[in-house]
């Protein structure tokens, strides 16, 4: 067995921290989008 494998110092799903970091990167250009989207309708 791999030395590595026996004491792991994390047992969480790795889906669940790929998930949540594409949330948050999501999110986030989401909120770049709408920004940038406000101040061009407001310089009309």
């Amino acid at each position: 067995m791999n030395p590595f494998e026996q004491e792991v110092q994390s047992k969480r799903n790795d889906a669940i921290d790929s998930g949540v970091g594409f949330g948050v990167s999501f999110a986030f250009f989401a909120i770049m989008f709408i920004i940038a989207t406000v101040i061009e309708y407001v310089n009309l």
